[in-house]
């Protein structure tokens, strides 16, 4: 792969001042059925996923009570448990799902106990160690559910807080009630919405987690993508997700398959080191938008 006047990129994060992690994780929301519902089709291939996803050092498994619901939980203890010491394990609470693709905010603390307790089972474990609220809840009061949150980490139920689809007043105001050490919001270097709160949290070092890495739907920028992406012999995937790895040391990536050989695709985009030059002119696609 090319490697002229390369930028170069940390490999690692510390989540919360103490869980440190390799910045190339894995998003676990795909070995789960069509519409992320129920069982997986191929049952044995994801727990193969699961189990290459540790071989090849990654140490870093984002998932959520809503993904399967329930299936992508279980699974993961079923491939992985008991697990490795230096492995960190993220899940989220707050959706509630009635059917492929369909997807209801509820974060009533009363629901959110139950389903956090249910994801202790599945997992196998008796803390989580990243708990992220999947949304703030327009329909519950903002403190209940800081609340629960506050209640949840004192009982050691959850080491760390983070939170997904929050805006900068959103983490400021629940700050003022826990740590929050990370945040996952939809960003890609086609879709940047959330630019201010990745600044926001790189200066207060929290970790951004960026779900939906590349816009497969955005044409010209898919065209920009792989004119670059030939020179360091990689796919436009690839390099959108090199290029999240360089655009700030506090982002990890979470992608997500159920393929193995997609895994080892995605794996190797932190090989990728992007120079300045194209950096540049990757940046420019964000801002054509």
């Amino acid at each position: 792969m090319a490697n002229t006047e390369n930028t170069s990129i940390s490999t690692t994060y510390t989540i919360g001042n103490d869980l440190e992690i390799k910045r190339m994780g894995y998003g676990a929301m795909r070995i789960t059925g069509d519409g992320i519902w129920g069982p997986p089709k191929d049952k044995e291939e994801a727990i193969r996923v699961l189990k290459r996803t540790v071989e090849l050092g990654i140490n870093f498994i984002d998932t959520a009570d809503s993904y399967g619901p329930d299936v992508s939980e279980e699974l993961i203890a079923e491939a992985l448990h008991p697990y490795p010491a230096d492995l960190v394990i993220g899940t989220k609470g707050g959706f509630e799902r009635s059917g492929p693709n369909q997807w209801t905010i509820n974060c009533d603390p009363e629901r959110l106990q139950n389903r956090l307790e249910g994801s202790l089972r599945r997992l196998k474990t008796d803390q989580i160690d990243l708990y992220q609220l999947h949304r703030i809840d327009p329909d519950v009061p903002f403190e209940d559910q800081m609340a629960f949150l506050q209640k949840i980490q004192e009982k050691g139920l959850v080491k760390h807080i983070g939170l997904s689809e929050v805006s900068v007043d959103d983490i400021k105001k629940a700050r003022e009630y826990v740590d929050i050490v990370s945040v996952q919001n939809k960003y890609s270097v086609d879709y940047r919405k959330w630019e201010d709160e990745l600044e926001y949290c790189l200066q207060n070092n929290i970790a951004f987690i960026p779900w939906n890495p590349i816009n497969a739907g955005n044409v010209k920028s898919l065209d920009k993508l792989n004119q670059i992406a030939e020179k360091y012999d990689a796919s436009a995937h690839q390099l959108a997700l090199s290029w999240l790895l360089h655009r700030a040391p506090n982002i990890l990536l979470i992608p997500g398959t159920s393929k193995v050989k997609h895994l080892e695709q995605n794996f190797r985009a932190a090989e990728i080191s992007i120079s300045e030059e194209d950096m540049a002119e990757l940046d420019k696609i964000g801002k054509e938008k």
